[in-house]
């Protein structure tokens, strides 16, 4: 019984950051579900990844929705790049069955701290036009580019995803914060299914029930983030959820090193 109340807090804790991080700032679920899942349940690192992108799935859904409501999401641009996102996250997940279960782990713990530190000090505050400069030739280029890393980080890591789209989706394409995570959460609603189906497929299925209490707790922290989201501060927003990460990756760190 103590075992499996200790199993259900965790996935309550991971779900719970996974999914305010969703719903903030379009971060992917894996940042925090992964490095949760190895560190405090010894689940083995590709396990956990697949878990973490199973529960991405419903959780980016629900918040794409909530941001959709509020004219917050460029699906014309977004396809461009979500078709650069599919293709390279199934070549991810490919490679990263070629990679050290330590190797994956350790790199999932080290991205949560930096995102945090990351979030903390260096907020996405953008409120740029989305770039008039070039092409749509041009933008379509850059879109499906910036997809193709991205996919291949998200199938490879299961970490990072949403944030590498949301950094060119503000840095590269010029949207404004709240557009750009609704366009993040739309396209890794698909990254995420691609990549959870593709590592289940290329290994072995996962254990059901952390697979569902995942998913059920991302998904409902995930709708409350989102919605509180969208009619607050941009800054503030990026703090909240860079002090869960700083917080949640400094644990991590040192529970690895005892």
């Amino acid at each position: 019984m103590a075992s499996l109340l200790y199993e259900i807090l965790i996935c309550f804790l991971a779900g719970a950051g996974a999914g305010l991080g969703t719903g903030f700032a379009g971060m992917s679920a894996a940042t925090v579900i992964t490095p949760m899942l190895v560190t405090f349940l010894g689940l083995p690192a590709y396990d956990a990844i697949g878990i973490a992108l199973a529960s991405d799935v419903l959780a980016s859904a629900a918040s794409a929705r909530t941001y959709a409501k509020n004219g917050s999401i460029d699906i014309r641009n977004g396809f461009v790049m979500m078709c650069g996102v599919l293709v390279m996250t199934l070549v991810g997940s490919w490679l990263s069955t070629f990679v050290p279960n330590t190797t994956l782990g350790g790199f999932s713990v080290t991205m949560t701290l930096i995102l945090g530190l990351r979030f903390l000090f260096f907020p996405v505050t953008s409120t740029r036009q989305i770039l008039q400069g070039g092409s749509r030739a041009v933008r379509i280029a850059k879109g499906a580019a910036g997809g193709a890393i991205i996919g291949l980080i998200c199938g490879f890591f299961g970490a990072g995803g949403g944030m590498m789209m949301l950094l060119v989706l503000t840095a590269v394409l010029g949207y404004e914060l709240k557009t750009a995570v609704g366009t993040s959460v739309f396209v890794m609603t698909f990254s995420a299914l691609t990549g959870a189906v593709s590592h289940f497929a290329l290994g072995h299925p996962p254990r059901m029930d952390l697979l569902v209490l995942c998913v059920i707790f991302t998904l409902v922290w995930a709708q409350i983030a989102a919605r509180i989201a969208t009619g607050a501060d941009a800054k503030l927003l990026n703090r909240l959820t860079g002090i869960i990460l700083t917080g949640l990756g400094i644990v991590l760190v040192v529970i690895s090193w005892l």
